[in-house]
């Protein structure tokens, strides 16, 4: 622990230049004391850093030193293709493998490429979750990421929508992916591949059982066709409606010139599409088919009954 940390310090001194010891010990999480005791191990093994006095004081390492301690290891270079989700990192047990790896690859950049880098950090953010509800909770999400790194087989029980609620599987975890801020398992099974969300696993049993991915597989590939299907039976259906232009640009449909376009769209469920199209107002008119039209209807004459009773 202590080895890295010295080597934290030494790659902050280089990417930074002058820094103070409360700094540099609010960075490392240590104590001021600690922070002290590390530079003079640093300077007793020869590194060329020095202390400066005063309201502008702190430690810096002689012009022109550069350490070669910039290799990355492979749990840093798995985190570093999460460099721009940091939270994701954090979330896989990679956070503080991150912060190394970016400070290892600051220090190997040229000066120029460095404050390149700098400035990307400072103007671009990537942030995954949508605005609307609090994120998942994902307790086994680090364990189900280690048996993806190691691939190994677990056993899941996990809460599925259909009876029987709980069902408990052996599964052995292909891949992750991150969803609009909600994380999906991929994995094969007794039943072929399938995919669960990390959120509703309840337990989680490791095992020493090592699997192969079957020739093949891509996670990219898998996942774009595992959406192409969920699309495929989210729409079950279809409905005829009027549009004025402007429900025809919200709904996405080309608009006749000067008056109302007729389209069939596709639909989830008569409930689902009924709530969609009441968000429509009177920019659309259900033609087909007659269970949704007459949903609609009904609830248009409950609100004008309970908004014109008023007052």
């Amino acid at each position: 622990m202590r080895a890295s940390r010295l080597v934290t310090l030494l790659l902050l001194l280089q990417n930074r230049g002058r820094m103070t010891a409360r700094q540099l010990a609010e960075e490392l999480e240590v104590s001021v004391r600690t922070v002290y005791r590390d530079v003079e191990a640093l300077a007793a093994a020869g590194i060329p850093l020095y202390g400066e006095a005063g309201h502008q004081g702190g430690y810096r390492l002689v012009d022109g030193y550069r350490t070669r301690l910039t290799g990355l290891t492979a749990e840093e270079a798995q985190a570093a293709f999460l460099a721009a989700l940091p939270g994701t990192a954090a979330d896989l047990g990679l956070g503080e493998a991150l912060a190394t790896a970016q400070l290892k690859l600051r220090a190997a950049l040229p000066v120029e490429l460095r404050v390149h880098a700098g400035r990307i950090q400072e103007r671009f953010l990537l942030d995954a979750p949508g605005w609307y509800g609090d994120p998942d909770e994902t307790p086994h999400l680090a364990g189900v990421a280690a048996a993806v790194w190691a691939r190994r087989a677990v056993v899941l029980r996990y809460r599925r929508w259909r009876a029987p609620e709980e069902v408990e599987r052996r599964v052995e975890p292909y891949g992750l992916v991150l969803k609009a801020g909600r994380w999906y398992l991929v994995a094969g099974g007794p039943s072929g591949t399938r995919t669960y969300r990390v959120d509703q696993v309840i337990e989680l049993t490791p095992s020493e059982e090592e699997f192969t991915v079957p020739d093949g597989f891509g996670l990219a590939a898998y996942w774009q066709a595992y959406l192409a299907g969920f699309r495929a039976r989210l729409h079950t259906g279809e409905a005829l409606v009027r549009l004025t232009p402007e429900g025809a640009r919200r709904l996405g449909v080309t608009p006749v010139e000067g008056g109302w376009t007729q389209a069939r769209v596709p639909i989830e469920s008569v409930d689902h599409a009924h709530g969609e199209f009441l968000r429509l107002g009177a920019e659309a008119e259900v033609l087909e088919p007659a269970e949704l039209r007459e949903r609609i209807a009904a609830t248009a004459r409950a609100l004008a009954a309970r908004y014109g009773s008023e007052g």
